[in-house]
């Protein structure tokens, strides 16, 4: 018939286009019933780009996003870690990735399988922390020497606009370079709004709460300013009125044990009180601090103390262990976190070789913290000191012998020694007032004794100003 197609041809066209249709069924069924085969396929060949759908995920299964960045190569990093005169620095802290390493006697250090390009801390106590990155050749990091001279902000004091600003000016404009903030009180309240599950199951969010503290602490660091977080630790009314689980308990009432301030206090044996103080000292790492000052770690000294029954019997053979042990553990975690760590001590304990019957012997408390913060007030050796009966009236020698003691016992660990000093009214012997003259007697006893630097204690945050060098003087120096 003419304009129709041959019967041979046409039979090899219809034959045709059934096998096409079997292939195209059979590929198809074959994507359903393997669609991982079709996508290895496709990650064997790098060059082509095959679309594939994906099987659903199952519940709870996560798949990795299309675009995640791939893993970072891994590499040994090696270095040396000197001071200004080239001099290697043994014991320095080498921070990556949440791990802290130590350099070795001639300042060198190694760290196995670390990502390129990651952040490095190095740190030293007395020296500026420096930060580096991660690369193959070997690292050599100079630490510029820090003395840190720094004013008290409480707890309130920090939130109110004039008293803030008046320790700021004086930061600004004299040698004051660093201060030291309430995160925990004295009644246990925590300065911000904290996340700490325990803190807000008891109330430990306070009436003068910081709700914009960051934007505090960013001021803060604009002007250069070395921030110093204190933590009030087994002194807290808060916790051990909530939990009296976790408090001193009072023999005869069967309550909280209460100081001669009318305050409760926590049991130093219980490590549940170790890890909530620990768990504030990591927030304010989190929050910029450079540095965690714990204070009251220490036993009770006044009060009923006869009353006071604590978890286990009190002891000097158990008091050095929990005290110790707790500073252990805060230095090993927030040091860790890129942080230094201080402890708060009684004064005596530069002069007592026991442990001033409050768990404090610098021996077994030095090895375990980068600074050692001695309250060397004049007023507070009541009984003087060997030489002197009337420390308020020998400032200079109070504070450099303390200093020059603990130093020496603290030799061979990486502690500095930075006291704290009395810019407030004599309160024990003759009531006199601490001016110009007696606040530079105590902070050349202490640069004189070798301290790193020296802290201003005043309750009303009020300090005599006219007593500090001026910043320009320094740098002329």
């Amino acid at each position: 018939m003419s304009g129709s197609p041959p019967v041979v041809t046409r039979h090899l066209f219809d034959g045709g286009f059934a096998l096409m249709l079997l292939a195209l069924a059979v590929l198809g069924g074959y994507a359903i019933l393997a669609p991982a085969v079709l996508l290895a396929a496709a990650d064997a060949r790098p060059d082509r780009i095959v679309i594939a759908s994906l099987p659903p995920t199952p519940p709870g299964a996560v798949r990795p996003a299309a675009d995640a960045e791939p893993p970072k190569e891994l590499a040994t990093i090696t270095g040396v870690v000197v001071d200004a005169e080239r001099r290697p620095i043994a014991g320095a802290s080498i921070v990556v990735g949440g791990v802290e390493h130590e350099s070795d006697a001639e300042g060198a250090f190694r760290v196995e399988s670390v990502p390129l390009g990651a952040p490095i801390l190095v740190k030293m106590p007395g020296y500026t922390k420096a930060a580096v990155t991660a690369t193959r050749g070997p690292l050599r990091v100079t630490l510029r020497p820090q003395v840190i001279k720094a004013a008290y902000l409480s707890y309130y004091g920090v939130g109110d606009a004039a008293i803030r600003g008046r320790v700021l000016e004086l930061a600004a404009h004299t040698e004051l370079n660093a201060v030291v903030i309430d995160v925990k009180g004295d009644r246990g309240w925590i300065l911000w709004p904290t996340e700490i599950e325990l803190a807000r199951a008891v109330g430990a969010q306070g009436p003068a709460t910081q709700r914009d503290f960051d934007a505090l602490m960013r001021n803060l660091k604009a002007r250069g300013i070395y921030t110093i977080a204190r933590i009030v630790t087994f002194k807290d009314n808060i916790l051990a009125t909530h939990r009296p689980d976790l408090a001193v308990m009072d023999t005869d009432t069967g309550r909280p044990w209460l100081d001669t301030e009318r305050l409760a206090w926590t049991d130093p044996f219980r490590e549940e009180v170790w890890d909530y103080n620990i768990a504030i000292g990591r927030e304010a790492v989190a929050r910029g601090f450079d540095e965690v000052q714990f204070d009251y770690v220490r036993f009770p000294t006044d009060g009923r103390l006869s009353a006071a029954r604590y978890a286990r019997a009190n002891t000097r053979e158990s008091r050095l262990p929990a005290i110790a042990g707790f500073l252990e553990r805060a230095r090993r975690e927030l040091g860790a976190a890129g942080a230094f760590v201080a402890a708060d001590v009684f004064g005596y304990t530069a002069f007592n070789d026991n442990d001033t019957d409050i768990g404090q012997r610098i021996e077994e408390l030095a090895p375990h913290v980068d600074v050692v913060s001695p309250m060397v007030y004049p007023s507070g050796y009541h009984r003087g000191i060997p030489g002197y009966r009337n420390p308020v009236e020998n400032p200079y020698k109070v504070v450099f012998e303390s200093v020059r003691l603990i130093r020496k016992r603290a030799t061979g660990t990486r502690a500095v020694v930075r006291p704290w000093l009395q810019d407030f009214r004599d309160y024990a012997f003759d009531r006199r007032v601490f001016g110009v003259s007696q606040l530079r007697a105590q902070t050349k006893g202490a640069d004189d004794a070798g301290g790193s630097g020296w802290m201003l204690w005043n309750p009303r945050n009020d300090y005599t100003g006219a007593a500090l060098q001026p910043k320009g003087s320094l740098a002329a120096k």
